[in-house]
Protein backbone atom coordinates (compact mmCIF):
# COMPACT_ATOMS: atom_id res chain seq x y z
CA UNK A 1 0.00 0.00 0.00
CA UNK A 2 1.56 3.28 -0.76
CA UNK A 3 1.91 6.08 1.74
CA UNK A 4 -1.17 7.83 2.15
CA UNK A 5 -0.78 11.31 2.02
CA UNK A 6 -1.77 13.25 -1.52
CA UNK A 7 -2.80 16.31 -3.02
CA UNK A 8 -6.20 17.17 -4.30
CA UNK A 9 -6.42 19.69 -7.22
CA UNK A 10 -9.90 21.13 -7.39
CA UNK A 11 -10.73 22.21 -10.75
CA UNK A 12 -14.06 23.75 -9.72
CA UNK A 13 -12.59 25.64 -7.05
CA UNK A 14 -10.13 27.65 -9.90
CA UNK A 15 -13.30 27.87 -12.20
CA UNK A 16 -15.05 29.32 -9.42
CA UNK A 17 -12.30 32.10 -8.37
CA UNK A 18 -11.58 32.99 -12.32
CA UNK A 19 -14.87 33.79 -12.37
CA UNK A 20 -14.38 35.60 -9.34
CA UNK A 21 -11.71 37.70 -10.41
CA UNK A 22 -14.09 38.83 -13.53
CA UNK A 23 -16.72 39.73 -11.70
CA UNK A 24 -14.23 42.20 -9.44
CA UNK A 25 -12.55 43.44 -12.86
CA UNK A 26 -15.77 44.03 -15.09
CA UNK A 27 -15.26 44.45 -18.79
CA UNK A 28 -11.42 43.75 -18.34
CA UNK A 29 -10.03 40.33 -20.21
CA UNK A 30 -8.33 38.37 -17.61
CA UNK A 31 -4.99 36.34 -17.62
CA UNK A 32 -4.84 33.48 -15.91
CA UNK A 33 -1.08 33.17 -14.17
CA UNK A 34 -0.08 29.77 -14.29
CA UNK A 35 3.81 30.72 -13.71
CA UNK A 36 5.51 27.71 -11.67
CA UNK A 37 3.49 25.13 -13.21
CA UNK A 38 0.24 26.54 -11.93
CA UNK A 39 1.46 27.31 -8.76
CA UNK A 40 2.09 23.73 -7.89
CA UNK A 41 -0.83 22.89 -8.88
CA UNK A 42 0.08 21.40 -11.97
CA UNK A 43 -0.97 22.76 -15.36
CA UNK A 44 -2.41 19.87 -16.88
CA UNK A 45 -4.66 19.91 -13.70
CA UNK A 46 -5.15 23.10 -13.38
CA UNK A 47 -5.92 23.80 -17.04
CA UNK A 48 -9.52 22.15 -16.81
CA UNK A 49 -10.81 25.01 -14.09
CA UNK A 50 -8.91 27.98 -15.91
CA UNK A 51 -9.85 27.38 -19.06
CA UNK A 52 -12.06 30.01 -18.72
CA UNK A 53 -9.61 32.96 -18.99
CA UNK A 54 -8.56 34.91 -22.08
CA UNK A 55 -5.39 33.73 -22.18
CA UNK A 56 -2.61 32.37 -20.09
CA UNK A 57 0.79 34.22 -18.22
CA UNK A 58 3.71 32.42 -17.54
CA UNK A 59 7.53 32.41 -17.46
CA UNK A 60 9.19 28.93 -19.32
CA UNK A 61 8.56 28.02 -23.32
CA UNK A 62 7.77 24.46 -21.69
CA UNK A 63 5.12 25.67 -20.04
CA UNK A 64 3.26 27.76 -23.19
CA UNK A 65 4.23 24.46 -25.30
CA UNK A 66 2.12 21.99 -22.69
CA UNK A 67 -0.89 24.69 -22.76
CA UNK A 68 -0.78 24.61 -26.48
CA UNK A 69 -0.25 20.40 -26.72
CA UNK A 70 -3.39 21.00 -24.04
CA UNK A 71 -5.84 22.15 -26.99
CA UNK A 72 -5.06 26.07 -25.85
CA UNK A 73 -4.99 28.03 -28.73
CA UNK A 74 -5.72 31.57 -27.45
CA UNK A 75 -3.12 34.45 -26.06
CA UNK A 76 -0.29 33.35 -24.30
CA UNK A 77 2.12 35.76 -22.38
CA UNK A 78 5.56 35.20 -21.44
CA UNK A 79 5.75 37.41 -18.18
CA UNK A 80 10.13 37.46 -17.93
CA UNK A 81 10.16 37.81 -21.92
CA UNK A 82 12.73 36.00 -23.88
CA UNK A 83 16.01 35.30 -22.36
CA UNK A 84 18.07 34.60 -25.94
CA UNK A 85 17.48 35.88 -29.17
CA UNK A 86 16.74 31.89 -29.68
CA UNK A 87 13.82 32.33 -27.79
CA UNK A 88 12.16 34.62 -30.39
CA UNK A 89 12.23 31.63 -33.06
CA UNK A 90 9.57 29.71 -30.32
CA UNK A 91 7.40 32.50 -29.81
CA UNK A 92 7.16 32.64 -33.86
CA UNK A 93 6.55 28.81 -33.73
CA UNK A 94 3.64 29.27 -30.80
CA UNK A 95 2.09 32.37 -31.24
CA UNK A 96 3.57 34.13 -28.13
CA UNK A 97 3.16 36.90 -27.03
CA UNK A 98 6.17 38.69 -24.66
CA UNK A 99 7.12 41.33 -22.28
CA UNK A 100 10.35 43.82 -23.17
CA UNK A 101 11.62 44.94 -19.80
CA UNK A 102 15.14 45.50 -21.12
CA UNK A 103 16.97 47.13 -24.45
CA UNK A 104 18.77 43.67 -25.24
CA UNK A 105 14.98 42.50 -25.89
CA UNK A 106 14.58 45.11 -28.55
CA UNK A 107 17.65 44.18 -29.96
CA UNK A 108 17.33 40.79 -30.59
CA UNK A 109 13.56 41.62 -32.03
CA UNK A 110 15.26 43.76 -34.48
CA UNK A 111 17.69 41.15 -35.64
CA UNK A 112 14.44 38.59 -35.19
CA UNK A 113 13.50 37.12 -39.35
CA UNK A 114 9.95 36.20 -38.85
CA UNK A 115 6.62 36.41 -41.07
CA UNK A 116 4.59 37.15 -38.72
CA UNK A 117 4.96 40.49 -36.37
CA UNK A 118 4.84 39.52 -32.59
CA UNK A 119 2.86 41.46 -30.18
CA UNK A 120 4.79 42.64 -27.13
CA UNK A 121 4.18 44.09 -23.83
CA UNK A 122 6.00 47.05 -22.88
CA UNK A 123 6.47 46.93 -19.18
CA UNK A 124 7.22 50.12 -16.99
CA UNK A 125 9.37 50.01 -13.72
CA UNK A 126 7.11 52.23 -11.58
CA UNK A 127 8.52 51.14 -8.08
CA UNK A 128 9.03 47.39 -7.69
CA UNK A 129 12.44 48.18 -9.14
CA UNK A 130 12.77 44.19 -10.80
CA UNK A 131 12.02 44.46 -14.45
CA UNK A 132 10.88 47.41 -16.84
CA UNK A 133 11.78 50.67 -18.13
CA UNK A 134 11.81 53.70 -16.01
CA UNK A 135 9.59 56.15 -16.85
CA UNK A 136 11.90 58.27 -18.65
CA UNK A 137 13.23 55.92 -20.60
CA UNK A 138 10.32 54.41 -21.74
CA UNK A 139 8.90 56.77 -24.63
CA UNK A 140 12.21 55.80 -25.73
CA UNK A 141 12.04 52.71 -26.04
CA UNK A 142 8.37 52.30 -27.04
CA UNK A 143 9.62 54.36 -30.35
CA UNK A 144 12.01 51.72 -30.85
CA UNK A 145 9.34 48.97 -31.20
CA UNK A 146 7.27 50.94 -32.80
CA UNK A 147 9.76 50.96 -35.26
CA UNK A 148 10.01 47.25 -35.99
CA UNK A 149 8.27 45.94 -38.63
CA UNK A 150 8.59 42.22 -36.37
CA UNK A 151 5.94 44.12 -34.12
CA UNK A 152 2.65 44.24 -34.65
CA UNK A 153 1.22 45.42 -30.79
CA UNK A 154 2.68 47.53 -28.24
CA UNK A 155 0.56 47.19 -24.59
CA UNK A 156 1.70 48.85 -22.00
CA UNK A 157 2.28 47.30 -18.37
CA UNK A 158 3.80 47.34 -15.49
CA UNK A 159 3.26 45.59 -11.72
CA UNK A 160 2.25 46.82 -8.35
CA UNK A 161 4.59 46.44 -5.27
CA UNK A 162 2.15 47.74 -2.25
CA UNK A 163 -1.21 46.64 -3.59
CA UNK A 164 -1.74 44.23 -1.05
CA UNK A 165 -0.05 47.17 1.74
CA UNK A 166 -1.66 50.65 3.62
CA UNK A 167 0.98 52.29 0.66
CA UNK A 168 -1.53 51.52 -1.69
CA UNK A 169 -0.79 51.70 -5.77
CA UNK A 170 -1.54 55.44 -6.48
CA UNK A 171 1.97 56.75 -6.49
CA UNK A 172 2.28 53.94 -9.53
CA UNK A 173 -0.40 54.30 -11.12
CA UNK A 174 0.42 58.29 -11.19
CA UNK A 175 3.63 57.31 -12.85
CA UNK A 176 2.50 54.96 -15.32
CA UNK A 177 -0.24 57.31 -16.29
CA UNK A 178 2.34 60.51 -16.57
CA UNK A 179 4.19 58.59 -18.98
CA UNK A 180 1.81 56.43 -21.16
CA UNK A 181 -1.13 59.20 -21.10
CA UNK A 182 -0.58 59.75 -24.97
CA UNK A 183 0.50 56.37 -26.29
CA UNK A 184 -1.53 53.80 -27.65
CA UNK A 185 -2.52 50.00 -27.16
CA UNK A 186 -3.91 47.70 -24.28
CA UNK A 187 -3.48 48.26 -20.48
CA UNK A 188 -2.63 45.71 -17.79
CA UNK A 189 -1.62 46.54 -14.06
CA UNK A 190 -3.27 44.95 -11.53
CA UNK A 191 -2.02 41.65 -10.05
CA UNK A 192 -4.26 39.60 -7.44
CA UNK A 193 -3.97 42.12 -4.37
CA UNK A 194 -5.05 44.92 -6.51
CA UNK A 195 -8.12 42.96 -8.89
CA UNK A 196 -9.15 43.05 -5.61
CA UNK A 197 -8.90 46.04 -4.09
CA UNK A 198 -8.61 48.29 -6.71
CA UNK A 199 -9.93 47.35 -9.74
CA UNK A 200 -13.89 47.13 -9.08
CA UNK A 201 -14.11 51.30 -8.63
CA UNK A 202 -11.44 52.11 -10.65
CA UNK A 203 -11.02 51.36 -14.68
CA UNK A 204 -7.60 53.58 -15.07
CA UNK A 205 -6.11 50.93 -12.61
CA UNK A 206 -8.42 47.55 -13.64
CA UNK A 207 -7.02 48.49 -17.49
CA UNK A 208 -7.67 46.48 -20.12
CA UNK A 209 -6.06 43.07 -18.80
CA UNK A 210 -5.96 41.75 -15.29
CA UNK A 211 -3.33 39.39 -14.03
CA UNK A 212 -4.55 37.14 -11.44
CA UNK A 213 -2.33 34.86 -9.67
CA UNK A 214 -2.39 33.61 -6.38
CA UNK A 215 -6.35 34.38 -6.22
CA UNK A 216 -7.09 31.73 -8.23
CA UNK A 217 -5.34 29.29 -6.21
CA UNK A 218 -7.64 29.93 -3.18
CA UNK A 219 -5.07 32.37 -1.17
CA UNK A 220 -5.52 35.75 -0.26
CA UNK A 221 -3.33 38.26 -1.83
CA UNK A 222 -3.64 40.47 1.80
CA UNK A 223 -4.18 38.18 4.22
CA UNK A 224 -4.20 38.29 7.39
CA UNK A 225 -6.01 41.28 6.73
CA UNK A 226 -8.35 39.79 4.55
CA UNK A 227 -8.91 35.72 4.40
CA UNK A 228 -10.04 33.73 1.08
CA UNK A 229 -13.79 33.84 3.21
CA UNK A 230 -13.56 37.97 2.89
CA UNK A 231 -12.86 37.50 -1.14
CA UNK A 232 -15.24 34.28 -1.79
CA UNK A 233 -12.67 32.70 -3.08
CA UNK A 234 -12.41 28.55 -2.40
CA UNK A 235 -9.46 26.38 -1.73
CA UNK A 236 -7.95 24.67 -4.53
CA UNK A 237 -5.53 22.06 -3.23
CA UNK A 238 -5.64 20.11 -1.02
CA UNK A 239 -2.99 18.28 1.50
CA UNK A 240 -3.97 15.03 3.31
CA UNK A 241 -2.55 12.47 5.17
CA UNK A 242 -3.38 9.86 7.71
CA UNK A 243 -2.55 9.06 11.10
CA UNK A 244 -0.14 6.16 11.17
CA UNK A 245 0.23 6.16 14.98
CA UNK A 246 -1.16 7.47 18.49
CA UNK A 247 0.82 7.91 21.42
CA UNK A 248 -0.06 8.83 25.37
CA UNK A 249 2.03 11.08 27.03
CA UNK A 250 2.49 11.63 31.32
CA UNK A 251 3.06 15.23 32.04
CA UNK A 252 6.58 16.59 31.39
CA UNK A 253 6.50 13.99 28.63
CA UNK A 254 8.06 15.36 25.35
CA UNK A 255 8.10 15.27 21.48
CA UNK A 256 9.80 15.23 18.62
CA UNK A 257 13.49 16.18 18.15
CA UNK A 258 14.45 18.64 20.13
CA UNK A 259 12.23 18.08 23.09
CA UNK A 260 10.68 21.47 22.49
CA UNK A 261 7.38 20.63 23.05
CA UNK A 262 6.44 18.94 26.47
CA UNK A 263 2.91 17.79 27.67
CA UNK A 264 1.89 20.21 30.49
CA UNK A 265 -0.99 17.76 31.55
CA UNK A 266 -1.70 13.89 30.17
CA UNK A 267 -2.27 14.26 26.81
CA UNK A 268 -2.78 12.02 23.31
CA UNK A 269 -0.95 13.00 20.36
CA UNK A 270 -1.32 11.19 16.65
CA UNK A 271 1.47 10.96 14.25
CA UNK A 272 0.76 11.58 10.72
CA UNK A 273 2.62 10.55 7.56
CA UNK A 274 3.41 13.84 5.98
CA UNK A 275 6.75 16.00 6.98
CA UNK A 276 9.38 18.40 5.26
CA UNK A 277 9.89 16.47 2.47
CA UNK A 278 6.90 16.32 1.51
CA UNK A 279 7.17 19.78 1.68
CA UNK A 280 5.26 21.03 4.76
CA UNK A 281 7.13 23.82 5.97
CA UNK A 282 9.57 22.97 8.62
CA UNK A 283 9.41 26.72 10.45
CA UNK A 284 5.43 25.88 11.45
CA UNK A 285 5.59 25.88 14.82
CA UNK A 286 3.61 24.08 17.67
CA UNK A 287 0.21 25.33 17.55
CA UNK A 288 0.04 25.44 13.86
CA UNK A 289 -3.56 24.17 12.92
CA UNK A 290 -4.88 21.11 11.10
CA UNK A 291 -8.01 19.10 10.78
CA UNK A 292 -8.04 15.43 11.90
CA UNK A 293 -11.53 13.28 10.65
CA UNK A 294 -12.33 17.67 9.85
CA UNK A 295 -11.80 18.81 13.49
CA UNK A 296 -9.55 21.68 13.92
CA UNK A 297 -6.50 20.97 16.09
CA UNK A 298 -3.32 21.73 16.35
CA UNK A 299 0.49 20.18 15.76
CA UNK A 300 2.75 19.38 18.66
CA UNK A 301 6.00 19.41 18.58
CA UNK A 302 8.71 20.00 15.90
CA UNK A 303 8.35 19.06 11.88
CA UNK A 304 10.42 16.09 10.72
CA UNK A 305 11.18 15.30 7.58
CA UNK A 306 8.33 12.45 7.03
CA UNK A 307 5.66 12.53 9.95
CA UNK A 308 4.05 15.85 12.10
CA UNK A 309 2.47 14.99 15.32
CA UNK A 310 -0.70 16.64 16.47
CA UNK A 311 -2.52 17.22 19.38
CA UNK A 312 -5.78 14.58 19.65
CA UNK A 313 -6.94 15.77 22.76
CA UNK A 314 -10.53 16.20 23.04
CA UNK A 315 -10.68 13.78 20.41
CA UNK A 316 -11.20 10.48 21.42
CA UNK A 317 -12.44 8.66 18.52
CA UNK A 318 -9.76 9.08 16.02
CA UNK A 319 -6.70 6.87 15.53
CA UNK A 320 -4.72 5.18 13.04
CA UNK A 321 -6.24 5.86 9.57
CA UNK A 322 -7.74 8.99 10.83
CA UNK A 323 -7.89 11.49 8.14
CA UNK A 324 -5.19 14.68 8.39
CA UNK A 325 -5.94 17.85 6.27
CA UNK A 326 -2.84 20.28 6.27
CA UNK A 327 -4.67 22.55 4.48
CA UNK A 328 -7.75 22.81 1.81
CA UNK A 329 -10.83 20.89 2.08
CA UNK A 330 -11.15 18.55 4.91
CA UNK A 331 -14.39 15.51 5.22
CA UNK A 332 -17.98 17.50 5.72
CA UNK A 333 -17.02 20.85 3.71
CA UNK A 334 -14.66 22.24 6.48
CA UNK A 335 -11.89 24.21 5.11
CA UNK A 336 -7.95 24.67 6.37
CA UNK A 337 -6.88 27.86 4.47
CA UNK A 338 -3.46 27.48 3.19
CA UNK A 339 -2.57 30.92 4.50
CA UNK A 340 -3.62 29.21 8.07
CA UNK A 341 -1.01 27.24 8.26
CA UNK A 342 1.46 29.43 6.01
CA UNK A 343 1.05 32.25 8.58
CA UNK A 344 2.89 30.59 11.87
CA UNK A 345 5.43 29.02 9.40
CA UNK A 346 6.53 33.09 8.68
CA UNK A 347 5.89 32.07 5.30
CA UNK A 348 3.20 32.81 2.72
CA UNK A 349 0.30 30.61 0.45
CA UNK A 350 2.14 30.69 -2.45
CA UNK A 351 5.53 28.78 -1.05
CA UNK A 352 3.60 26.04 0.36
CA UNK A 353 1.52 25.45 -3.10
CA UNK A 354 5.12 25.43 -4.72
CA UNK A 355 6.73 23.37 -2.21
CA UNK A 356 4.97 19.88 -2.92
CA UNK A 357 7.08 17.94 -2.95
CA UNK A 358 7.54 15.66 -6.53
CA UNK A 359 6.73 12.32 -4.08
CA UNK A 360 3.19 13.85 -2.91
CA UNK A 361 0.95 12.19 -5.69
CA UNK A 362 -1.01 14.78 -7.06
CA UNK A 363 -4.34 14.30 -8.77
CA UNK A 364 -7.40 16.88 -10.02
CA UNK A 365 -11.37 16.35 -9.14
CA UNK A 366 -13.87 18.42 -9.84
Amino acid sequence: MPRPIEALIHTDALAHNLVRARRMAPDAKVWAVVKADAYGHRIAHAFEGLRGADGFALLDIAEAEQLRRLGWRGPILLLEGCFDARDLEACSRLNLWHVVHHEAQIDWLALHKTTWPHHVFLKMNTGLNRLGFTPAAFRSAWLRLSGLTQVDEISLMTHFAEADGPRGVDHQVAAFEAATHDLPGERSLCNSAATLRESPARPNVRGDWVRPGIMLYGASPDHPEHGIAHWDLQPTMTLRTRLIATQDLKPGDAVGYGGAFVADTPMRIGVAACGYADGYPRSAPAGTPVLVDGRRTRLAGRVSMDMVTVDLTGLPDVGPGSEVTLWGRGPGGVVLPIDEVAHPAGTVGYELMCAVAPRVPVSAVP
